[in-house]
């Protein structure tokens, strides 16, 4: 099994131009996932914010992406919390844990999550055999997945 760690950064609505930024800095590959495209009635405010943004150059950057939904903010004192069904957060970055088994990703996942706190269980979702997010025991958080095929 192959892992890939990725710099996870988290905006409030600028995802999109970071991303072009890394993109113009670093080049290689950019891809940008709209809240929209997954789904959510493009008349929504934040609908045309970056749910998943990716920017891999051919030198091993990576760096991932997305607009925090909601009204958390920058300094707001609000923990990485579930809330109508979407992640809020004010943290300014995860670690991401991609990797090409369920398998796999769920013994990392065990391993972390000892002594610390699920934010999303780790599940099947619309984009990947499996999706989680926690916080381990010493304020870290993770987002920890299997990449999807495409």
């Amino acid at each position: 099994m192959t892992i890939i760690t990725t710099t996870h950064l988290n905006f409030h609505g600028e995802a999109r131009a970071a991303l072009g930024f890394y993109h113009s800095v670093f080049g290689g590959d950019i891809a940008l996932t709209t809240y929209a495209q997954l789904g959510m009635p493009a008349g929504l405010p934040g609908s045309a914010h970056i749910v998943f943004g990716r920017v891999d150059s051919a030198d091993g950057l990576h760096l991932m992406a997305y607009d925090s939904p909601g009204d958390a903010a920058p300094g707001a004192a609000l923990p990485t919390r579930r809330e109508n069904g979407m992640t809020l957060t004010t943290e300014p970055c995860f670690i991401s844990v991609r990797g090409d088994s369920l398998a796999a990703i769920a013994g990392y996942w065990e391993g972390l999550a000892e002594g610390g706190s699920i934010v999303e269980p780790l599940a099947a979702s619309a984009w990947s055999a499996g999706f989680g997010m926690l916080t381990d025991r010493f304020g870290v958080t993770w987002v920890l997945d299997v990449a999807a095929a495409a």
